[in-house]
C-alpha cells in the first residue's frame, strides 16, 4: 500500500489516529527492540536507559516519518502555497513526550516499556533539551510549528543546527557560571540529515563592475569564500498526526574538508583549519557579540542561514514552476524578528544578479513574499550592523541596501513628505554616525507587505512610538497578532492530571479548540471540583518539591504559596523588584518575630546573557539573599527562596503546573507580549502584574477580580519620565524601602565577596533606576499584601484559579496561527489522506 493511500485497515493509536506501521503496544515493543539491536547494536543485557530512550524515540519517529512522507507528497501533488517560517532560534525542549501525545501513542509506549522493565516517565528524563533557542522568541516559534501542523497548514520552519546551545548554567557561590551546552553529545534521534540538499554560501570577497556584450555594466561578486550548508530535518507532528511538517536546520561545513597536500607536508593543524573555521558558524547559539569578531560571527551566522534557506525555497518552487510570476503566490516568508532580515536583500540579489529581472518586478515579488514580526519595544534592542562590517562580509549586499534605501527615500518618502530631509533621515535604512549603521528593522518594514506586533498594547506602541513614521507611511501594513501557546505541550502533556480532569468535564477535543475550556466556568463554584482541582495542584507541587530538593538541596513546604518568576533575566523584567519584596518580608519578620504572613516559596528560573553583568549581579543577589533567609531560624520557614539552575523548557514544564502565583512585573511599555504569563494562567496560576504586554488582554479575558494588577500604566510611565524621574524621591519618602536598598547594597549578604552587590544599589539610585523599580515598589508591596489575604481563603482562591484556566482559551497559538494564515499569509488548510 502506498503511504499516501487511505489507511483503512492499519492499526489505530489510542485516539483513533491511523498508521501503516503497527502502532499497537506490541508493535511498539517490537520496534523498540529492533532499534536496540539493529540501530544501536545493543542486547537486553548491555542496553542502558539512554539506549531505551533512543530506541523509543526512533520507534515513534518511524511512525511520524510515514505521515511526513504522505504530507509532503500531498503538498507537492496539490502544488500548495506554503509559509516558510524563518527564526534564528527554536526553543523546542524535549520531543518524546510531546510527540507521544500528538500521535496518540503515549499509552502504547508506556505499556511496551513496562513489559520491557522500564518506566516511560524515567525514560523521558534521558532526553536533553534541544539547544536551539533561548527565550520567548524561540519558544513562540516552537509553539507556532506545533500549531501549523496541528491545523493542517503547509509550513516549513528554517533555522540553524547549533552544535551547542546558549549555555548550561551552574551557580558557584551564587554567581552564574556558563558551561557549554553540548546537547548533541549523544546525537539527536529525531533528526534526518539531507546532504543531497546541501547549499553553497559565498562570503567576503569584493564587487567588480563587468560589461556585457552590449557594453552594459553589471556587478559581479568575486573572490568569495565558500561554505556549505547541510540540512537536518526534524519532523513536526501535528496533534492527531494528520499533518507532519518539518523544521529544516542548517549546519555549516567547509567546502574544503581536508587539505591532503598540507597534511602530507606535516601541516596537520593547518590541514583542517578551514574546516574548523567554517564549522564555527553553526557552533553556538548567540555567540557573545561584545567583541568585533563576535559581531562578525553573528552577521555571518545570519547570512549563512538565510542564504541556504532561500536557495532551498527556490529549489522547491522550481520543481513545479519555470518562471517567477507565481513565486509570491506559492511562497510566503515570515521573518521572526530582524535576525533573518538579510533574506530580503539576498532574494533581491538573486532576482537581479542571477535571474536578471528588472528592479520593479523583483521588488514587487519581494514585498508580496515577506512578512515581518516585531518582538521588542526597546530601541536599544533593534538590530543594527555597521557599514564597515557589512562591506567586509557582504559587499554586494551592502550595495543593494544602499540601492533599496535610495529608491525608498526618492519614491515613497519623497511622495509623502516632499523635501522633508528630517523625515528622510528618520526613515532611512542607513543611520548616520561614526560608523554608519544599517537599521534592520527599517529594512524589514520596507521589504515586507505586513508588519505585526505580538500583543494589542505592543502593536499600538509600535504605531505610536517605535515605528510611528513607518505607520504613517504604510498604515495598511501594520496589524496585531497576539501571541499564543500550544495547549498540547503546555497543558495536555505537562499537566496530565489536570488535563484528565478537564476532559472529564468538557470532553476530549479541547486540545484543538481551547475555547471549549469556557465550559469549566460553571464548575468554578462547585466544592467537589474545587477540591479535585486543588488536590491536583498540590500533587504537582509535591513533585516540584522533590526537584527543588535534588537540584538546590532546599526543603520546601508544598502547602506554602509557590510564587514563581521564570523568564529571561533582564532589568526590564524586574526580578530585582521581586527581590525587594522578599527583603521587605524578611525585614518585617526580623523586627516582628510574630509577623503574620502566608508561607511562601519564591521560585526563580532565569539565565543572564554572559556579557550582561548587571543581570548576573541580580542573580548573585537573589542567591545570596536566599542563602541567608533559608538558613535563618528566625524566619521559621515563612519564606524560602529557590533559584533553580539551568532553566529551560523541560524545567518549566515541572514548575508551571505547580505554580500558585505568576510574577509578570515588567515595566509598563517594555514587554512586547510574554507567553509565560499565558502558560501559567492556563495551568491555574493567578497573575500579579503590570498592565504590560499580554497582561492587558489576560485581564480582559479572566476578569479584573481574578488577577492582581499594580503599578504605573504606559501613559503614567511616559508622564513620569516627561516630568523628570528621580528615584531618590521614592528612596527618601519610604523608610522601609530605604533600609532594604541600603541593606542589599551593603556586604551583609555577601561577607566573603565585598562590594559585589553595590552595582545593583547604584543602578537603582545613582544609575537613575531605568526601569522604575522604585516608582512601582509601594504599589507592588500593597498588591502583594492583597495576594496574601486572598490566598488564605482557599475556596475563593480555587475559584479564581479555575476561572483563569477556563477563560484563557484566546491565548492558544492555534488562534494566532489562524489569524496569520487568514490575514497575512493567505494560507489554506490542506488535509492529508
Amino acid at each position: 500500500m502506498s503511504v499516501s493511500s487511505p489507511i483503512a485497515k492499519s492499526p489505530k493509536a489510542k485516539n483513533g489516529f491511523h498508521f501503516n506501521t503497527d502502532s499497537t503496544a506490541e508493535g511498539m515493543k517490537t520496534s523498540i527492540l529492533n532499534h536496540l539491536k539493529f540501530t544501536l547494536a545493543r542486547d537486553l543485557n548491555s542496553a542502558a536507559s539512554r539506549d531505551y530512550w533512543v530506541s523509543t524515540c526512533m520507534a515513534v519517529r518511524d511512525r511520524i516519518l510515514e505521515r511526513m512522507i504522505a504530507t509532503q507528497e500531498t503538498h507537492y501533488e496539490q502544488d500548495v502555497r506554503r509559509v516558510y517560517y524563518l527564526s534564528l532560534e527554536y526553543l523546542m525542549g524535549r520531543l518524546l513526550n510531546n510527540n507521544l501525545f500528538n500521535t496518540g501513542l503515549e499509552e502504547q509506549a508506556r505499556q511496551a516499556l513496562d513489559e520491557l522493565g522500564y518506566d516511560l516517565k524515567e525514560i523521558r528524563e534521558e532526553e536533553p533539551d534541544m539547544g536551539l533557542g533561548n527565550g520567548g522568541l524561540g519558544r513562540l516559534a516552537a509553539c507556532f510549528l506545533d500549531s501549523m501542523a496541528s491545523l493542517d497548514y503547509p509550513a516549513i520552519g528554517y533555522g540553524i543546527h547549533y552544535e551547542y546551545g546558549l549555555f548550561r548554567q551552574e551557580f558557584v557561590n551564587g554567581h552564574q557560571k556558563e558551561h557549554p551546552d553540548n546537547w548533541l553529545q549523544f546525537a539527536n534521534p529525531w533528526e534526518v540529515v539531507r546532504p543531497e540538499y546541501s547549499m553553497e554560501v559565498c562570503l567576503y570577497g569584493r564587487v567588480e563592475t563587468h560589461f556585457d556584450s552590449f557594453g552594459n555594466p553589471y556587478p559581479e561578486w568575486v573572490q568569495t569564500q565558500v561554505m556549505i550548508g547541510v540540512p537536518y530535518d526534524i519532523p513536526i507532528c501535528g496533534y492527531g498526526a494528520g499533518t507532519v511538517n518539518f523544521l529544516r536546520l542548517w549546519a555549516c561545513k567547509s567546502s574544503e574538508e581536508f587539505d591532503l597536500d598540507t597534511f602530507n607536508q606535516g601541516g596537520y593543524v593547518e590541514a583542517v583549519q578551514e574546516k574548523a573555521v567554517s564549522e564555527t558558524i553553526s557552533k553556538v547559539l548567540y555567540p557573545n557579540d561584545a567583541t568585533e569578531s563576535g559581531k562578525e560571527l553573528r552577521l555571518v551566522q545570519q547570512y549563512f542561514f538565510v542564504c541556504c534557506t532561500l536557495q532551498d525555497i527556490i529549489r522547491r518552487y522550481q520543481l513545479s514552476h519555470s518562471g517567477w510570476d507565481e513565486f509570491a503566490d506559492k511562497a510566503v516568508i515570515q521573518l521572526n524578528d530582524t535576525h533573518p532580515a538579510l533574506a530580503i536583500v539576498e532574494l533581491l540579489r538573486i532576482l537581479l544578479d542571477e535571474v536578471h529581472l528588472e528592479w520593479d518586478q523583483a521588488w514587487n515579488i519581494i514585498v508580496k513574499t515577506f512578512g515581518y514580526t516585531n518582538h521588542t519595544l526597546l530601541p536599544e534592542a533593534l538590530e543594527k550592523w555597521s557599514v564597515p562590517l557589512l562591506q567586509k562580509v557582504l559587499p554586494r549586499h551592502l550595495d543593494l541596501i544602499y540601492d533599496i534605501n535610495q529608491w525608498f527615500l526618492d519614491t515613497h518618502v519623497e511622495a509623502k513628505w516632499p523635501g522633508d530631509t528630517n523625515m528622510k533621515t528618520a526613515l532611512s535604512i542607513i543611520e548616520e554616525g561614526n560608523p554608519k549603521m544599517v537599521r534592520m528593522a527599517h529594512l524589514s518594514v520596507i521589504g515586507s507587505h505586513s508588519t505585526n506586533g505580538v500583543a494589542a498594547l505592543h502593536t499600538e506602541l509600535l504605531k505610536k512610538h517605535l515605528l510611528k513614521d513607518f505607520f504613517e507611511l504604510y498604515p495598511e501594513r501594520f496589524n496585531n497578532k497576539t501571541n499564543g501557546i500550544t495547549p498540547r505541550r503546555w497543558l495536555l502533556a505537562c499537566n496530565p492530571r489536570l488535563s484528565k480532569l478537564i476532559s472529564e468535564c468538557v470532553g476530549k477535543d479541547w486540545p484543538l479548540d481551547l475555547n471549549k475550556l469556557r465550559k469549566l466556568q460553571p464548575f468554578a463554584d462547585k466544592a467537589d471540583f474545587q477540591k479535585r482541582f486543588m488536590e491536583i495542584k498540590r500533587e504537582n507541587k509535591i513533585e516540584l518539591t522533590a526537584i527543588i530538593k535534588r537540584l538546590c538541596h532546599i526543603d520546601v513546604n508544598p502547602d506554602a504559596m509557590f510564587d514563581v518568576q521564570i523568564k529571561r533575566l533582564h532589568e526590564y523584567k524586574r526580578q530585582h523588584l521581586n527581590l525587594l519584596h522578599i527583603l521587605a518580608l524578611y525585614y518585617r519578620i526580623l523586627h516582628n518575630p510574630d509577623y503574620d504572613m502566608v508561607p511562601r516559596v519564591f521560585i526563580f528560573g532565569a539565565k543572564a546573557a554572559p556579557g550582561y553583568y548587571l543581570a548576573k549581579t541580580i542573580i548573585k543577589a537573589i542567591n545570596s539573599v536566599g542563602e541567608v533567609i533559608n538558613n535563618d531560624p528566625r524566619v521559621k520557614d515563612r519564606i524560602k527562596v529557590v533559584f533553580l539552575p539551568n532553566y529551560g523548557v523541560s524545567l518549566s514544564e515541572k514548575i508551571i503546573p505547580a505554580s500558585d502565583l505568576s510574577e509578570q512585573i515588567s515595566t509598563a511599555g517594555k514587554e512586547a507580549s510574554g507567553t509565560g504569563n499565558m502558560k501559567l494562567a492556563l495551568n491555574g496560576s493567578l497573575t500579579i502584574g503590570t498592565l504590560d504586554g499580554a497582561n492587558v488582554e489576560i485581564r480582559e479575558e479572566v476578569g479584573e477580580d481574578n488577577i492582581f494588577i499594580f503599578g504605573l500604566t504606559v501613559d503614567e510611565v511616559e508622564a513620569l519620565r516627561a516630568k523628570g524621574y528621580n528615584p531618590y524621591n521614592y528612596y527618601y519618602e519610604n523608610e522601609e524601602l530605604r533600609n532594604i536598598i541600603d541593606w542589599l547594597g551593603s556586604d551583609s549578604f555577601t561577607p566573603n565577596d565585598p562590594g559585589v552587590l553595590a552595582p545593583l544599589r547604584h543602578s537603582l539610585l545613582d544609575g537613575g533606576d531605568p526601569f522604575l523599580v522604585l516608582a512601582d515598589y509601594a504599589s507592588y508591596i500593597a498588591k502583594q499584601q492583597e495576594v496574601d489575604v486572598a490566598f488564605r481563603d482557599q475556596t475563593n482562591w480555587a475559584r479564581m484559579a479555575i476561572l483563569n484556566t477556563a477563560r484563557v482559551g484566546k491565548f492558544s497559538s492555534d488562534r494566532t496561527i489562524h489569524q496569520y494564515s487568514e490575514e497575512i499569509w493567505n494560507l489554506k488548510q490542506v488535509k492529508i489522506p
